[in-house]
C-alpha cells in the first residue's frame, strides 16, 4: 500500500518535532508498505529545518521519504504564520494531479494541526481513488477560541471551523489522540461513532534498547548528587508556562529544610530563564537546572533519577484528554511519577504507576515525594514497572502503526481476520 502523510510540521528524530508521521511511516516501512510524508520546509517546531532547493523536493531522512513544500519562515503566531498555513495548503492543492500521478496513493491522510489541509489531501485522494483519513492533534479551531480568546465570529476562525466540519464530515475515518475528543467531533459534522479511531502518541523500542550516553554536564552533576544519596525528582521537556513548573519550584523551596532531596529541571524554553533568576532569588539551593538531551539520551537521563514529575495548568480543553509523550517516556523508564495533571484520561491512575496531585499543588508534590521516598526501593521500583507494562501494551508505535492500518485499509484487514 501506498500511504500518503501529510503534516505541515513533520520531523524526524534527527530534525525535532513532530515525530508522529516519522515514527509511523518507520513502522509501516517494516511492513512493506511504501510511504512519502509531505511538510513544510520550515517549522517552529524542529530544531534544525531542511536545506529545501526547491518546492516539492523529496529527501531521505532518517530512512523516511520526506517531500518538502517551500514557506516562508515566521516567529511566533501571527500573520506571517498563518500566511504559511495558506500557502503550504493552496500548493499542495495544485501539485495534487501531479503527486497523484506520481505517488499513487492507497491512503491519504490529513495531520497538520489546523483543519485546513483537508481541502488538499480529499482532493488528492479522490484523484487518486484513494482512503482518506482525517487525524486531529489538537481541536482547531476550539483551541484558539478557548485558550487564546479569539471570536468565534473572526473571519479566520470561521473559515478554520468550516474546515474542520468538512474533515470530520468527508473524511473516510477519522484518528483522534485523544478518547473524548469523539464527544467534540460528533457535535461538529462526524456522522457516527464508529468513524472514530483513538491512537495515542507512544514510544519507540530500539529508543530503549541503545540509549546514548549523557554529556559531561549532565553526568557530573548527577553522579555527584548520587553521591550524597540524594533522592532525586526530575522534570523533563519543555519549560513553558502550561507545564506548571512554578509549582515545581514551589515545591523544592517547601523542602529546603530536607537534606534527602534534590530536584532536577531538564530542557529549554522561553520561561528558563525567568525560573532560573526566581530560583536564585529566592535562594532554592536544592533545585538544578540543566540543558535539553538529545531524545536517545532520554532513557540514560531517567535512569538515574527516583521519581518524575509532570504537571499542567488547568486547561479547558483537556476535558477531551491528553496524550503527553513526556509520561510514556516516563513509564518506561519504570519510574515513579508525581502526576498533577487534569483532564478526561490519567494514564497514570489507570496504569497504576505513580502518585496524582490536584494541579498546581506544591504541598502535593512535597507529600507525593515523602510517600515515594518512605517506600522501599523494591515498592518503588514494582510501581514504575507497572508503567513500563502498560505502555508497552498500550502506547508501542508498531503495536499503534498495526491499529492505524486497519483504518487505513479496513477491507484488507476484514478479510485477513476473517
Amino acid at each position: 500500500m501506498n500511504i500518503l502523510y501529510i503534516d505541515h510540521y513533520a520531523g524526524s528524530v534527527g530534525m525535532g518535532m513532530e515525530f508522529r508521521p516519522y515514527y509511523f511511516a518507520r513502522e509501516w516501512q517494516k511492513l512493506g508498505h511504501k510511504v512519502r510524508v509531505i511538510g513544510a520546509n520550515f517549522s517552529h517546531l524542529r530544531k534544525t529545518n531542511p536545506t529545501v532547493a526547491k518546492d516539492f523536493e523529496i529527501q531521505q531522512i532518517e530512512g523516511v521519504e520526506f517531500q518538502w513544500i517551500k514557506t516562508g519562515t515566521y516567529e511566533g503566531n501571527g500573520v506571517k504564520r498563518a500566511l504559511t498555513l495558506f500557502e503550504f495548503c493552496t500548493k499542495l492543492d495544485l501539485y495534487a494531479p501531479k503527486l497523484v500521478k506520481e505517488f499513487r496513493p492507497d491512503a491519504v491522510i490529513s495531520s497538520s494541526t489546523y483543519p485546513l489541509d483537508t481541502y488538499p489531501a480529499r482532493r488528492i485522494a479522490r484523484l487518486a481513488g484513494a482512503r482518506y483519513v482525517h487525524e486531529a492533534h489538537d481541536l482547531w479551531p476550539l483551541t484558539l477560541i478557548e485558550l487564546a480568546g479569539w471570536s468565534e465570529k473572526h473571519p479566520f476562525i470561521r473559515m478554520l471551523a468550516a474546515a474542520e466540519k468538512a474533515a470530520y464530515a468527508k473524511s473516510d475515518a477519522v484518528v483522534g489522540l485523544f478518547a473524548a475528543q469523539a464527544e467534540h467531533m460528533l457535535a461538529h459534522g462526524m456522522q457516527s461513532r464508529d468513524k472514530f479511531t483513538h491512537i495515542p502518541n507512544g514510544i519507540v523500542l530500539e529508543d530503549w534498547d541503545r540509549p546514548e550516553p549523557l554529556g559531561d554536564t549532565h553526568a557530573q552533576l548527577l553522579t555527584r548528587l548520587k553521591a550524597e544519596n540524594k533522592f532525586l525528582v526530575c522534570y523533563l521537556g519543555g519549560h513553558a508556562l502550561s507545564n506548571a513548573l512554578d509549582t515545581l519550584l514551589d515545591a523544592a523551596k517547601l523542602m529546603r529544610g530536607d537534606e534527602r532531596f534534590a530536584f532536577v529541571m531538564v530542557g529549554g524554553g522561553v520561561e528558563k530563564p525567568r525560573l532560573q533568576k526566581r530560583a536564585e532569588d529566592e535562594h532554592i539551593d536544592n533545585l538544578f537546572f540543566l540543558p535539553p538531551v538529545g531524545k536517545k539520551q532520554v532513557p540514560s537521563l531517567l535512569a538515574q533519577m527516583d521519581a518524575l514529575y509532570v504537571g499542567a495548568e488547568r486547561c479547558s480543553l483537556y476535558r477531551f484528554g491528553v496524550s503527553m509523550n513526556k509520561v510514556y517516556d516516563y513509564m518506561m523508564a519504570a519510574k515513579p511519577i508525581i502526576y498533577g495533571v487534569e483532564a478526561a484520561n490519567n494514564d497514570v491512575a489507570e496504569a497504576g504507576c505513580g502518585i496524582t496531585i490536584e494541579p498546581g499543588s506544591a504541598s502535593g508534590i512535597r507529600d507525593a515525594a515523602l510517600a515515594l521516598i518512605g517506600m522501599s526501593e523494591g515498592e518503588r521500583q514494582a510501581m514504575g514497572e507497572l508503567g513500563r507494562r502498560w505502555v508497552l501494551e498500550n502506547c508501542e508505535y508498531g503495536r499503534l502503526a498495526e491499529q492505524f492500518l486497519k483504518v487505513l485499509a479496513p477491507e484488507k484487514h476484514v478479510k485477513q481476520d476473517g
